[in-house]
Protein backbone atom coordinates (compact mmCIF):
# COMPACT_ATOMS: atom_id res chain seq x y z
CA UNK A 1 0.00 0.00 0.00
CA UNK A 2 2.86 2.25 0.80
CA UNK A 3 4.25 2.12 -2.62
CA UNK A 4 0.92 3.02 -4.37
CA UNK A 5 0.80 6.32 -5.58
CA UNK A 6 -1.05 8.93 -3.45
CA UNK A 7 -2.07 12.44 -4.72
CA UNK A 8 0.44 15.41 -3.69
CA UNK A 9 -1.72 17.32 -1.77
CA UNK A 10 -2.10 15.24 0.97
CA UNK A 11 1.75 15.05 2.17
CA UNK A 12 3.07 18.53 0.29
CA UNK A 13 4.06 20.50 3.86
CA UNK A 14 7.69 19.16 3.75
CA UNK A 15 7.96 20.25 -0.02
CA UNK A 16 8.83 23.82 -1.34
CA UNK A 17 5.32 26.36 0.27
CA UNK A 18 3.82 23.43 1.98
CA UNK A 19 0.60 23.47 1.19
CA UNK A 20 0.18 27.42 -0.26
CA UNK A 21 1.39 27.91 -3.84
CA UNK A 22 4.54 30.38 -3.74
CA UNK A 23 3.51 32.36 -6.72
CA UNK A 24 0.74 33.24 -4.57
CA UNK A 25 3.06 33.73 -1.22
CA UNK A 26 4.96 36.21 -3.49
CA UNK A 27 1.85 37.91 -5.36
CA UNK A 28 3.32 36.89 -9.08
CA UNK A 29 2.07 35.10 -11.55
CA UNK A 30 3.37 31.54 -13.10
CA UNK A 31 4.48 33.94 -16.14
CA UNK A 32 6.72 36.03 -14.22
CA UNK A 33 9.95 36.72 -15.23
CA UNK A 34 13.34 36.37 -12.26
CA UNK A 35 13.29 40.34 -12.03
CA UNK A 36 9.34 40.46 -11.10
CA UNK A 37 9.87 37.74 -8.85
CA UNK A 38 13.36 39.19 -7.06
CA UNK A 39 11.22 42.05 -7.16
CA UNK A 40 8.23 41.34 -5.30
CA UNK A 41 10.41 39.06 -2.94
CA UNK A 42 12.44 42.23 -1.91
CA UNK A 43 9.23 44.16 -1.25
CA UNK A 44 8.00 41.51 0.92
CA UNK A 45 11.24 40.66 2.64
CA UNK A 46 11.18 44.55 3.86
CA UNK A 47 8.00 44.34 5.12
CA UNK A 48 8.08 41.01 7.16
CA UNK A 49 11.67 40.76 8.07
CA UNK A 50 11.64 40.61 11.72
CA UNK A 51 15.13 43.03 12.46
CA UNK A 52 11.89 45.60 10.56
CA UNK A 53 9.10 44.41 12.62
CA UNK A 54 7.91 46.44 15.20
CA UNK A 55 4.78 45.24 16.54
CA UNK A 56 2.28 45.97 13.97
CA UNK A 57 -0.04 43.50 12.92
CA UNK A 58 1.54 40.74 10.26
CA UNK A 59 -0.26 41.28 7.42
CA UNK A 60 -3.45 41.76 9.29
CA UNK A 61 -3.68 38.31 9.88
CA UNK A 62 -2.54 38.81 13.69
CA UNK A 63 0.00 37.14 15.69
CA UNK A 64 2.27 39.62 15.99
CA UNK A 65 6.02 38.91 15.84
CA UNK A 66 5.95 35.05 15.54
CA UNK A 67 3.27 35.25 12.34
CA UNK A 68 5.38 38.03 10.75
CA UNK A 69 8.18 35.54 11.57
CA UNK A 70 6.68 32.62 9.73
CA UNK A 71 5.51 34.76 6.89
CA UNK A 72 9.24 35.63 6.41
CA UNK A 73 10.26 31.97 6.16
CA UNK A 74 7.69 30.92 4.03
CA UNK A 75 8.25 34.26 1.44
CA UNK A 76 12.26 32.84 1.88
CA UNK A 77 11.06 29.48 0.91
CA UNK A 78 9.20 31.01 -1.96
CA UNK A 79 11.90 33.39 -3.11
CA UNK A 80 14.30 30.06 -2.74
CA UNK A 81 12.44 27.69 -5.11
CA UNK A 82 10.91 30.38 -7.99
CA UNK A 83 15.23 31.87 -8.36
CA UNK A 84 16.60 28.91 -9.81
CA UNK A 85 15.74 27.48 -13.22
CA UNK A 86 15.47 23.98 -12.53
CA UNK A 87 13.71 23.60 -8.80
CA UNK A 88 11.36 26.16 -10.90
CA UNK A 89 10.45 23.79 -13.47
CA UNK A 90 10.34 21.05 -10.50
CA UNK A 91 7.76 22.84 -9.06
CA UNK A 92 6.12 23.77 -12.43
CA UNK A 93 5.54 20.14 -13.20
CA UNK A 94 4.52 19.15 -9.14
CA UNK A 95 1.22 22.03 -9.93
CA UNK A 96 0.57 20.46 -13.23
CA UNK A 97 1.09 16.63 -11.94
CA UNK A 98 0.25 16.43 -8.05
CA UNK A 99 -0.42 12.67 -8.34
CA UNK A 100 3.39 11.91 -8.79
CA UNK A 101 4.77 12.26 -5.14
CA UNK A 102 7.34 9.94 -5.26
CA UNK A 103 8.73 11.27 -8.21
CA UNK A 104 8.31 15.19 -6.46
CA UNK A 105 9.69 14.04 -2.80
CA UNK A 106 12.92 12.61 -4.86
CA UNK A 107 13.85 15.64 -6.94
CA UNK A 108 12.77 17.76 -4.13
CA UNK A 109 15.54 16.15 -1.82
CA UNK A 110 17.94 15.45 -4.61
CA UNK A 111 18.39 19.21 -5.29
CA UNK A 112 18.74 20.24 -1.50
CA UNK A 113 21.06 17.77 -0.42
CA UNK A 114 22.65 17.23 -3.77
CA UNK A 115 26.43 18.73 -3.00
CA UNK A 116 27.37 22.44 -4.12
CA UNK A 117 30.60 21.58 -5.12
CA UNK A 118 31.40 19.97 -8.97
CA UNK A 119 31.96 16.52 -8.51
CA UNK A 120 34.45 16.80 -11.84
CA UNK A 121 36.35 18.96 -9.61
CA UNK A 122 36.32 16.99 -6.57
CA UNK A 123 37.13 13.64 -8.60
CA UNK A 124 40.27 16.22 -10.33
CA UNK A 125 41.45 16.94 -6.74
CA UNK A 126 41.26 13.93 -5.52
CA UNK A 127 43.13 12.58 -8.84
CA UNK A 128 45.72 15.21 -8.33
CA UNK A 129 46.33 15.02 -4.59
CA UNK A 130 46.87 10.69 -5.29
CA UNK A 131 49.30 11.35 -8.21
CA UNK A 132 51.67 13.51 -6.12
CA UNK A 133 51.90 11.09 -3.36
CA UNK A 134 52.43 8.00 -5.74
CA UNK A 135 55.19 10.08 -7.12
CA UNK A 136 56.83 11.31 -4.23
CA UNK A 137 56.50 8.03 -2.65
CA UNK A 138 58.28 6.36 -5.72
CA UNK A 139 61.12 9.02 -5.02
CA UNK A 140 61.80 7.79 -1.52
CA UNK A 141 61.67 3.80 -2.55
CA UNK A 142 64.28 4.73 -5.13
CA UNK A 143 66.45 6.69 -3.18
CA UNK A 144 65.95 3.90 -0.18
CA UNK A 145 67.04 1.40 -3.27
CA UNK A 146 70.59 3.83 -4.32
CA UNK A 147 71.31 3.92 -0.38
CA UNK A 148 71.44 0.57 -0.21
CA UNK A 149 72.79 -0.08 -3.00
CA UNK A 150 75.79 2.09 -1.66
CA UNK A 151 76.30 0.22 1.77
CA UNK A 152 76.58 -3.10 -0.22
CA UNK A 153 80.45 -3.80 -0.38
CA UNK A 154 80.21 -5.40 -4.40
CA UNK A 155 78.62 -2.21 -5.76
CA UNK A 156 80.15 0.59 -3.62
CA UNK A 157 83.82 -1.11 -4.66
CA UNK A 158 82.79 -0.77 -8.10
CA UNK A 159 81.43 2.43 -7.82
CA UNK A 160 84.87 3.79 -6.15
CA UNK A 161 87.16 2.60 -9.08
CA UNK A 162 84.76 4.10 -11.74
CA UNK A 163 84.81 8.06 -9.74
CA UNK A 164 88.73 7.28 -9.03
CA UNK A 165 88.70 6.51 -13.37
CA UNK A 166 86.78 9.92 -14.34
CA UNK A 167 88.74 11.24 -11.57
CA UNK A 168 86.88 12.60 -9.60
CA UNK A 169 87.89 11.58 -6.45
CA UNK A 170 91.45 12.28 -7.45
CA UNK A 171 91.30 16.10 -5.91
CA UNK A 172 94.20 17.90 -4.89
CA UNK A 173 94.38 18.79 -1.01
CA UNK A 174 92.58 21.93 -0.81
CA UNK A 175 94.87 24.61 1.61
CA UNK A 176 93.94 28.12 3.34
CA UNK A 177 90.59 29.72 4.10
CA UNK A 178 88.80 26.47 0.63
CA UNK A 179 90.01 23.91 3.12
CA UNK A 180 87.08 21.91 3.86
CA UNK A 181 86.57 19.46 6.81
CA UNK A 182 86.38 15.63 6.50
CA UNK A 183 82.76 15.64 7.08
CA UNK A 184 82.26 17.74 4.11
CA UNK A 185 84.65 15.58 1.97
CA UNK A 186 82.95 12.50 3.48
CA UNK A 187 79.57 13.80 2.13
CA UNK A 188 80.72 14.54 -1.56
CA UNK A 189 82.39 11.60 -1.77
CA UNK A 190 79.00 9.82 -0.34
CA UNK A 191 77.05 11.74 -2.99
CA UNK A 192 80.03 11.02 -6.25
CA UNK A 193 79.31 7.52 -5.27
CA UNK A 194 75.64 7.22 -5.33
CA UNK A 195 75.40 9.11 -8.80
CA UNK A 196 77.81 6.37 -10.22
CA UNK A 197 75.35 4.24 -8.89
CA UNK A 198 72.35 6.01 -10.43
CA UNK A 199 73.98 6.24 -13.90
CA UNK A 200 75.63 2.63 -13.98
CA UNK A 201 73.39 0.46 -12.28
CA UNK A 202 69.48 -0.25 -13.93
CA UNK A 203 67.34 -0.69 -11.29
CA UNK A 204 64.04 -2.41 -12.23
CA UNK A 205 61.06 -3.93 -10.28
CA UNK A 206 59.41 -1.68 -7.76
CA UNK A 207 62.68 -0.03 -6.71
CA UNK A 208 62.74 1.65 -10.35
CA UNK A 209 63.56 5.18 -10.88
CA UNK A 210 60.04 6.62 -11.18
CA UNK A 211 58.65 8.47 -14.35
CA UNK A 212 56.20 10.71 -14.54
CA UNK A 213 54.11 8.81 -17.01
CA UNK A 214 53.58 6.67 -14.37
CA UNK A 215 51.68 8.38 -12.44
CA UNK A 216 47.67 8.30 -11.56
CA UNK A 217 46.69 11.15 -13.53
CA UNK A 218 49.27 10.57 -16.35
CA UNK A 219 47.91 6.93 -16.94
CA UNK A 220 43.74 8.30 -16.73
CA UNK A 221 44.23 10.99 -19.24
CA UNK A 222 46.63 8.61 -22.12
CA UNK A 223 43.99 5.48 -21.01
CA UNK A 224 42.43 5.91 -24.81
CA UNK A 225 46.01 6.01 -26.25
CA UNK A 226 47.18 2.67 -24.62
CA UNK A 227 43.61 1.29 -25.55
CA UNK A 228 44.28 1.92 -29.37
CA UNK A 229 47.43 0.73 -29.05
CA UNK A 230 47.09 -2.33 -27.61
CA UNK A 231 44.07 -2.97 -30.04
CA UNK A 232 46.42 -2.25 -32.90
CA UNK A 233 49.06 -4.51 -31.26
CA UNK A 234 46.86 -7.61 -30.74
CA UNK A 235 45.19 -7.45 -34.74
CA UNK A 236 49.10 -7.39 -35.95
CA UNK A 237 49.43 -10.32 -33.37
CA UNK A 238 46.61 -12.31 -35.20
CA UNK A 239 47.49 -11.02 -38.29
CA UNK A 240 51.42 -12.48 -38.20
CA UNK A 241 51.16 -15.39 -35.78
CA UNK A 242 47.84 -16.82 -36.14
CA UNK A 243 46.21 -15.98 -39.97
CA UNK A 244 49.94 -16.12 -41.59
CA UNK A 245 51.71 -18.03 -39.00
CA UNK A 246 55.49 -16.63 -39.03
CA UNK A 247 57.62 -17.74 -36.44
CA UNK A 248 57.88 -15.95 -33.24
CA UNK A 249 60.42 -13.54 -32.41
CA UNK A 250 62.40 -13.27 -29.31
CA UNK A 251 60.01 -10.57 -27.27
CA UNK A 252 57.36 -12.77 -28.41
CA UNK A 253 58.75 -15.92 -26.85
CA UNK A 254 59.80 -13.47 -23.65
CA UNK A 255 56.05 -12.17 -23.75
CA UNK A 256 54.32 -15.86 -24.26
CA UNK A 257 56.59 -16.94 -21.54
CA UNK A 258 55.87 -13.37 -19.06
CA UNK A 259 52.18 -14.79 -19.38
CA UNK A 260 52.40 -17.98 -18.63
CA UNK A 261 54.38 -17.55 -14.93
CA UNK A 262 51.69 -14.80 -14.25
CA UNK A 263 54.14 -11.91 -13.70
CA UNK A 264 54.12 -8.42 -14.55
CA UNK A 265 55.79 -6.27 -16.78
CA UNK A 266 58.10 -4.83 -14.09
CA UNK A 267 58.48 -8.06 -12.58
CA UNK A 268 59.72 -9.71 -15.63
CA UNK A 269 62.61 -6.97 -16.43
CA UNK A 270 63.96 -7.23 -12.80
CA UNK A 271 64.95 -10.96 -13.50
CA UNK A 272 68.89 -11.28 -14.76
CA UNK A 273 69.65 -11.82 -17.92
CA UNK A 274 70.80 -15.58 -18.02
CA UNK A 275 67.47 -16.59 -16.35
CA UNK A 276 65.72 -15.23 -19.77
CA UNK A 277 68.15 -16.83 -21.92
CA UNK A 278 67.82 -20.13 -19.85
CA UNK A 279 63.68 -19.97 -20.59
CA UNK A 280 64.57 -19.43 -24.20
CA UNK A 281 67.21 -22.52 -24.50
CA UNK A 282 64.50 -24.63 -22.68
CA UNK A 283 61.72 -23.37 -25.12
CA UNK A 284 59.20 -21.87 -22.44
CA UNK A 285 57.00 -20.12 -25.07
CA UNK A 286 55.87 -23.92 -25.76
CA UNK A 287 53.41 -25.04 -23.61
CA UNK A 288 54.47 -28.57 -22.56
CA UNK A 289 57.96 -27.61 -22.12
CA UNK A 290 56.76 -24.52 -19.66
CA UNK A 291 54.21 -27.55 -18.21
CA UNK A 292 57.57 -29.50 -17.26
CA UNK A 293 59.74 -26.52 -16.15
CA UNK A 294 56.93 -25.59 -13.91
CA UNK A 295 56.76 -29.32 -12.19
CA UNK A 296 61.00 -29.21 -11.86
CA UNK A 297 60.62 -25.77 -9.93
CA UNK A 298 58.49 -27.21 -7.52
CA UNK A 299 60.46 -30.29 -6.85
CA UNK A 300 63.53 -28.23 -6.52
CA UNK A 301 61.27 -25.88 -4.25
CA UNK A 302 59.99 -28.92 -2.09
CA UNK A 303 63.90 -30.48 -1.89
CA UNK A 304 64.89 -26.80 -0.87
CA UNK A 305 62.54 -26.99 2.07
CA UNK A 306 63.33 -30.14 3.16
CA UNK A 307 67.12 -29.54 3.90
CA UNK A 308 66.28 -25.98 5.11
CA UNK A 309 66.82 -26.06 9.45
CA UNK A 310 64.12 -23.76 9.78
CA UNK A 311 61.58 -25.78 7.68
CA UNK A 312 62.90 -28.57 10.08
CA UNK A 313 62.44 -26.60 13.14
CA UNK A 314 58.74 -25.40 11.97
CA UNK A 315 57.28 -29.44 11.08
CA UNK A 316 59.03 -30.14 14.56
CA UNK A 317 57.05 -27.52 15.86
CA UNK A 318 54.16 -28.27 14.12
CA UNK A 319 53.99 -32.16 14.91
CA UNK A 320 55.21 -31.86 18.66
CA UNK A 321 52.95 -28.66 19.42
CA UNK A 322 51.12 -26.79 17.03
CA UNK A 323 49.20 -23.93 17.53
CA UNK A 324 46.04 -26.03 18.29
CA UNK A 325 47.06 -28.21 21.42
CA UNK A 326 46.72 -27.60 24.61
CA UNK A 327 49.31 -28.58 26.91
CA UNK A 328 50.83 -27.53 30.91
CA UNK A 329 53.94 -25.75 30.96
CA UNK A 330 55.93 -26.43 34.10
CA UNK A 331 58.47 -23.01 34.79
Amino acid sequence: AALLPRPARGLTDRLYCGRRVCYEVLGVSRQASKAEIARAYRQLARQYHPDRYRGEPAGGEGGGAQAAHEKFLLIAAAYETLKDEETRKDYDYMLDHPEEYYRHYYHYYSRRLAPKVDVTIVILVTVCAISVFQFFSWWSSYNEAINYLASVPKYRIQATEIARQQGLLNKTKEKGKNRRSKEEIREEEEEIIKDIIKNKIDIKGGYQKPKIYDILLFQILLAPFYWCKYVVWYCWWIYCFTIKGQEYGVEEKLYIIRRYMKMSQSQFDSLEDHQKETFLERQLWIRENYEVYKREQEEELKKKMAMDPRWKRYRRWMKNEGPGRLTFIDD
